[in-house]
């Protein structure tokens, strides 16, 4: 499998350029187009960046050297990319940040490259990718079915080929879920794990992190390390306990994913008992993400001076939502979200990491979960069904990494493993033990006369 990791090998070793590599995603851009991944392409800076990386002295090359990189339009910023979250009417004034963050700082420092935006939901507002005012996203395993959201577009230009890595986010499973509806690996780290500065634009009350989307965990690890904040890590013991908890509302197939993830960790040496499905938390944790994200919504259309008739009407309403809701009221979801999180370190008493799907069920057709609607009640209650429990890892702080594991209809299964506070390395040591267990995906390759 081409990852991040080995396309950044072969450039450190003269097989390809820097340049070579940038063509390469630049084609795909173009041929790939009707994946809808890509919302905005800068060549020239691609190409710039690409001839400064081919004669960068060797001493000064990261572990990324030389790669493409795609940026998520919502989020960390990169200097000279106009992010606009998906939004019609942001996109139109078209500003471009002149700086980096600080974590889209330290990814460029691995040697990646950034070239363009990836499609996201208007301000991330669902799990699927239909941008407003332009074509959707589209899943590379089957073009009629959603890649996911909110981070669609990193998960489709990853899986259909046109970088080997993406930036992307999650606040309630939007790194992931894409990973699950394409076969990729992603890590929604601790809270406080990566940085939000200069100005702290993604905080949502800590409920959100941002990371990547690869092909690998060694490429989710090596980003990590590249952006990971001081904290206490969290050490597995020899002999790893790992709980598999299986939501009551996952299809036959999402759950044999999680139970043939949990053979290969029992077949790894890992300790693996069933437990509850902590199906209460999360439905609690969802409500306290809405609370969040409406109270987000609404003081950002009013910082930005958006009125509801420029945006899409499910998200008109979810700021309207948000307008009416009392201090009082917000102040209490942040109150019970300090609870959840004391509470959610219960589920590790008697386990080091809990294994779970992602999703309950297949990524569903383009459109069904797009922003047409006006009821927040029925939106909201959709996510939730699909992705049972996603919110649980970003409302309470904790890491969670979703994995590929196996087939079913054509379409990769995803499986998360989600731990304490300060785990995040350690849940990457345990996917790794699941990766190497895993049936192979196929994926094309970013670059041509390497292998897939």
């Amino acid at each position: 499998m081409t990852d991040a990791t080995a396309l950044a090998a072969a450039v450190s070793a003269g097989q390809i350029t820097a340049t070579d590599a940038m063509e390469a995603s630049l084609s795909a851009c173009h041929t790939q187009a009707d994946l809808g991944a890509v919302v905005f392409l800068d060549e020239n800076m691609a190409r710039a960046g690409a001839r400064a990386a081919d004669v960068l002295p060797p001493d000064q090359r990261g572990p990324f050297h030389g790669v493409p990189f795609l940026v998520k339009d919502l989020g960390g910023s990169a200097k000279g990319l106009p992010a606009a979250a998906g939004s019609a009417a942001i996109r139109a004034r078209g500003r471009k940040p002149d700086r980096d963050s600080h974590l889209l700082g330290d990814l460029r420092q691995t040697g990646l490259i950034p070239f363009g935006l990836t499609a996201t939901p208007p301000f991330g507002l669902s799990l699927t990718c239909e941008p407003d005012g332009i074509a959707a996203t589209r899943n590379p395993w089957n073009p009629a079915l959603t890649p996911g959201g909110s981070s669609g577009g990193a998960a489709a230009a990853v899986a259909g080929g046109i970088v080997a890595i993406a930036h992307a986010t999650d606040a309630a499973g939007s790194i992931r879920v894409p990973a699950a509806c394409c076969g990729l690996t992603g890590l929604k780290p601790s809270r406080g794990a990566v940085p939000g500065d200069p100005d702290f634009a993604n905080h949502l009350m800590g409920i959100a992190s941002e990371l990547v989307l690869a092909r690998s965990v060694r490429d989710v690890t090596t980003a990590l390390g590249a952006v990971v904040q001081p904290m206490a890590p969290v050490h597995l013991p020899e002999r790893p306990r790992v709980a598999v908890a299986l939501p009551d509302r996952c299809e036959a197939d999402q759950s044999k994913a999680a139970k043939d993830a949990a053979d290969a960790l029992r077949d790894a040496g890992c300790e693996v008992h069933d437990v509850r499905a902590p199906d209460r938390i999360g439905a609690e944790a969802h409500e306290i993400a809405r609370t969040i994200l409406a109270v987000s919504l609404a003081e950002w259309l009013t910082a930005l001076g958006i009125s509801d008739d420029q945006v899409p009407p499910l998200a008109a309403a979810m700021a309207a939502e948000g307008r009416a809701t009392p201090a009082t009221v917000l102040f209490a979801a942040v109150r019970q979200l300090a609870r959840l999180t004391h509470r959610s370190c219960q589920l590790f008493s008697s386990a080091d990491a809990i294994l779970m799907p992602v999703l309950s069920s297949a990524p569903p057709i383009v459109g069904t979960l797009d922003l047409s609607g006006a009821s927040p009640d029925e939106h909201m209650a959709r996510l939730e069904a699909y992705a049972p429990n996603a919110a649980l890892a970003n409302v309470a702080g904790l890491p969670a990494l979703a994995l590929p594991f196996g087939m079913a209809n054509g379409l990769p299964l995803g499986v998360q493993l989600i731990g304490p506070p300060g785990a995040d390395f350690a849940l990457l040591k345990l996917g790794k033990l699941i990766e190497t267990r895993a049936p192979e995906l196929s994926f094309p390759s970013p670059i041509a006369g390497l292998p897939a």
